[in-house]
Order: C-alpha cells, then sequence, then structure tokens
C-alpha cells in the first residue's frame, strides 16, 4: 500500500474518530446528571487523546513519506493541517480540560455541564482539521 494511501486511511480514521466523539459521545456524555458525566469525561478523553493524537502523527508521517517519494507540495500541506491537531489541542482544548479536571474532587454541577458544552464545541475544531487534511490527500491521489 502507498504512503499516499495509508497518509488517507488514518486521517480518514482521525476524521472518524472525531466525528463518532462529536457525534455520539457528546450528546450521551450532555444526557447524564452532571456528577455521572464528568465521571465519564476523564477516561473518555484520556482515551480519545491517545487515538486522536496517534491517529493524526500516523497520518502526517506517511503523507510526508508520499511527499518525499513525490514532491508533491499537497502531501506536504495535508500533512501541516492534519498536524495543526496537536498545537490546536495543546493551546485550544488543553486548558479548557484543565479546568475540567479540577472540578473533580467538589462537584461542580451547571459549572461542569457548560464546560463539557465549551469542551465539545472545541473538539469539533480537530473534526475540521481532519476532514480538511483527508480532503488534500484525496486531492493528492488523483
Amino acid at each position: 500500500m502507498s504512503s499516499g494511501l495509508l497518509s488517507l486511511s488514518f486521517a480518514s480514521a482521525f476524521a472518524g474518530a472525531s466525528l463518532y466523539c462529536n457525534l455520539v459521545e457528546q450528546p450521551a456524555r450532555l444526557a447524564l446528571d452532571e456528577n455521572a458525566m464528568i465521571d465519564e469525561w476523564k477516561p473518555s478523553d484520556r482515551r480519545g487523546f491517545a487515538l486522536q493524537g496517534g491517529l493524526a502523527l500516523a497520518a502526517a508521517a506517511f503523507a510526508l513519506l508520499a511527499f518525499r517519494s513525490s514532491s508533491d507540495i499537497r502531501w506536504l500541506v495535508g500533512a501541516l493541517i492534519v498536524l495543526a491537531s496537536w498545537p490546536y489541542t495543546y493551546f485550544i482544548v488543553v486548558p479548557l480540560n484543565n479546568r475540567l479536571l479540577a472540578l473533580f474532587e467538589p462537584r461542580a454541577g451547571d459549572k461542569a455541564r457548560d464546560l463539557v458544552r465549551d469542551w465539545g464545541r472545541l473538539e469539533w475544531g480537530q473534526t475540521v482539521l481532519a476532514l480538511s487534511a483527508a480532503a488534500v490527500f484525496v486531492w493528492a491521489l488523483d
């Protein structure tokens, strides 16, 4: 399998995981009471971070290999887009994660619900980045 096709596969898996989080997990999480919601969010976030981060790195690595072998700039553009999920997560999502984690000791009620709702909105950024990278990779495969 070519490195370009592998980069598309990993970017698509990243997009699928991100869409699942936004369209399935987040609505289900918000349907829970506040205590159950934050109890569910913590392990889910940790696992989702590892999964999405790994998929983004794999997509970028294979895109860089495709760029190296073809010199097609589209692979480099796609790699940069999918890698942008890392600084986006670190600078935009992690500060909110830290605020949510601080709520685990003393239960915060409605404040937690508002933060989890905001977190879900920020997660759409991951989806946009993943779908954009996958679209660039499809374009580069033509």
